[in-house]
């Protein structure tokens, strides 16, 4: 067998054992899931996360997604813990520790700290007749048969079955707190992601020239208006209303069917009725009036009143797109 189907085979292996595994978590699921999102949701505090090791390493990420999603979350090492770390957890704080076995010899030393100050204890384990299962208030089960490691050593499908049981408490939280994708912008304002969920129109509209001629405007002043302004794009307004548009195209087929353009003015070259969009909506909105229409300027309006022009240049920079 050459190594390539070597390779394949123990990845194919690797993403079963782990899917299989995954799979069984949903007939693992009890009543102790249902009380734990209660017990979070009736919580004035936080929610407190701990673990040690690859389980730690899971704990900070499910910290990521309960803040990401509306449940403020900390994460704090299980080793720090008894090292100052414990000052961390606050009298309304809800608590889940998480550890596969459950036994080791730190949450054992842990556990006792946890609960001296009577703070709700949630624990995430694959064992549920463990030390941690037994002094838990809840429990989280997510037993697995085996590793995805040969050995069955190394952390592999355990972690996966973690992350998995994490990302489904903080999506029922999410939905039970009806958490829309306004709230959920609240906390992503950087990045592509948050920008598809709150950059307006009018934001990119903003940063841009506003190329604007009259009716009457000869076509040498409408070509200097589309190159200063840099879009690509002109509007062509009359008292103060859009009439119509003059493109880069516009101009390449005007000079395509006219031997003498000298004579020629906006409205002999311009097209009505432009496509527009209102300046209020979503960025993204406007990437999808474009590719559904397939151009690459819109016509942003107030109302009726023409106020600029969004480039998908702009989408692009903006990581839109």
């Amino acid at each position: 067998m050459s190594n390539t189907k070597v390779i394949l085979s123990i990845a194919k292996k690797t993403i079963e054992t782990e899917g299989n595994a995954i799979l069984n978590l949903g007939n693992l699921l009890n009543e102790d899931f249902a009380k734990s999102v209660d017990c979070i949701l009736k919580s004035k505090g936080r929610v407190i996360v701990t673990g040690i090791g690859k389980s730690a390493i899971v704990a900070s990420k499910i910290v990521a997604t309960l803040n990401s999603t509306g449940t403020p979350a900390i994460f704090m090492h299980a080793a720090d813990a008894i090292h100052g770390d414990l000052g961390t957890i606050q009298q309304d704080d809800v608590v889940i520790c998480i550890s596969n076995s459950g036994n080791t010899a730190e949450i054992k030393l842990l556990v006792p700290l946890l609960k001296r100050a009577n703070n709700p204890l949630i624990a995430m384990t694959g064992n549920q007749e463990s030390y941690l299962a037994s002094e838990s208030d809840y429990t989280l089960n997510t037993f697995i048969e085996k590793e995805a490691c040969p050995n069955n050593l190394a952390p592999t499908t355990s972690t996966t079955a973690q992350m998995v049981i994490g990302d489904a408490l903080a999506i029922s939280l999410l939905e039970i707190k009806g958490f829309t994708s306004k709230d959920f912008a609240k906390y992503h304002p950087g990045g592509s992601l948050g920008k598809k969920l709150y950059l307006t129109v009018a934001d990119i509209v903003a940063k841009n020239q506003i190329p604007q001629v009259h009716l009457s405007t000869g076509v040498k002043e409408v070509i200097v208006e589309i190159s200063q302004k840099m879009l690509g794009v002109t509007a062509v307004t009359e008292n103060e209303q859009l009439v119509g548009i003059i493109t880069d195209g516009d101009i390449r087929r005007m000079l395509n069917k006219y031997d003498n353009i000298s004579g020629l003015i906006a409205k002999d070259i311009m097209t009505s009725n432009p496509k527009t969009i209102s300046t209020k909506v979503l960025a993204i909105e406007a990437l999808e009036t474009m590719q559904e229409n397939g151009i690459s300027q819109l016509l942003g309006v107030e109302g009726k009143k023409y106020v600029g022009v969004v480039h998908l240049h702009n989408l692009i920079n903006e990581g839109i797109l």
